[in-house]
């Protein structure tokens, strides 16, 4: 590894060279602003310089060939034991240098800031529906999308080791994994049942009292995060109950072999728009699979709409559908390509 003397004169340099190359962006710029003068052209071109905008966001991605894994740092939202620290153990491996903060915006600021290298946040729940939060902040914040984990549902029973059934007096969860139990409790109506802020922090708190009359709900994960002993799986496991996490960087990057793409834009408040933004899917034969539209702050009756759809932003249909969104709507982000 280099030292940081070595890292500064690297970066001296680089200076250096962007300097000399803006220098001569402006002599060049100002031989382009006498010329147009001269032959009484307009100097402002508004239809040059958004394509110069255009050009320059689509060469801003950059295609890797694997994510960077190592010596990194990831940041999840929630508390260890929860499904989204499994989320990040599934895609990063259970080693990874993490930390865990409280909200979602935490997560997405600790990026921003430089403080960790990629976040995850939940992003929507086959039941549940979105995290209505997270859509926002894909906006509020210039991070972007570079991979997705799915983690199913799958409630077992837990307690400390050598515990049996009969030992059990209290059950501690979440009040919905309490629900989603509902068939297997009732056949231990003697067992009372205490609401837990969630199914990581019940587990927690058994672990911590060491008691055997006290048993939690929650993911084999956290049994096994927390030392506990599953006392009986499947208590609940729905094949269709899935929470889907999003990884998330700041870095304008995407894997060579993504194959889905996420956007978010807004509309003009007029007739047909969303009809005219959703046809160049249609023109370019790409498979829209999902579409969310969230209320504009401050503005009344005004949507962003979110979509993600199959494709990698080296196709050229979908740098064709992706230019033809572009001219008819308004501020239009490429949220990640994964």
């Amino acid at each position: 590894m280099k030292d940081l003397l070595e890292l500064r004169e690297e970066i001296d340099e680089i200076d250096r060279d962007i300097v000399e190359l803006f220098e001569k962006r402006m002599a060049v710029s100002e031989q382009v602003a006498e010329y147009k003068i001269n032959t009484g052209k307009k100097v402002f071109d508004r239809d040059r310089e958004r394509a110069k905008m255009e050009t320059l966001t689509a060469m801003a991605f950059i295609g890797v060939d694997e994510l960077e894994k190592d010596h990194i740092r990831v940041v999840f939202q929630g508390v260890e034991g929860a499904y989204s620290h499994a989320a990040m153990c599934e895609f990063f491996g259970k080693d990874v240098n993490s930390f865990h903060v409280k909200k979602f915006r935490d997560a997405m600021e600790a990026i921003a800031e430089g403080a960790a290298d990629y976040a995850v946040l939940p992003i929507e729940n086959s039941s549940a529906g979105i995290v209505a939060d997270n859509f926002d902040l894909l906006v509020d914040f210039e991070n972007y999308i570079v991979g997705e984990q799915v983690i199913k549902c799958e409630h077992v029973l837990m307690g400390l080791p050598g515990t049996q059934l009969a030992d059990i007096k209290t059950v501690y969860s979440h009040q919905q994994a309490l629900s989603q139990c509902e068939q297997f409790l009732d056949d231990h109506r003697d067992w009372h049942q205490v609401p837990y802020d969630n199914t990581a922090l019940a587990a927690k708190k058994v672990a911590q009292e060491q008691d055997k009359s006290m048993a939690a709900i929650g993911s084999a994960f956290a049994a096994q995060r927390f030392g506990l002993e599953i006392l009986a799986d499947h208590i609940y496991y729905n094949e269709v109950n899935s929470t889907r996490f999003l990884i998330v960087t700041n870095q304008r990057i995407f894997r060579k072999d993504a194959k889905k793409i996420s956007i978010c834009f807004e509309l003009p408040h007029r007739s047909g728009s969303l009809y005219n933004i959703l046809s160049h899917f249609i023109y370019n034969n790409l498979n829209m699979n999902r579409i969310e539209s969230r209320p504009i702050t401050g503005r009344n009756w005004e949507y962003r709409f979110f979509i993600d759809f199959d494709g990698n932003l080296n196709d050229s249909s979908v740098k064709n559908a992706l230019r033809g969104i572009r001219e008819e709507a308004i501020n239009m982000k490429i949220l990640g390509n994964y």
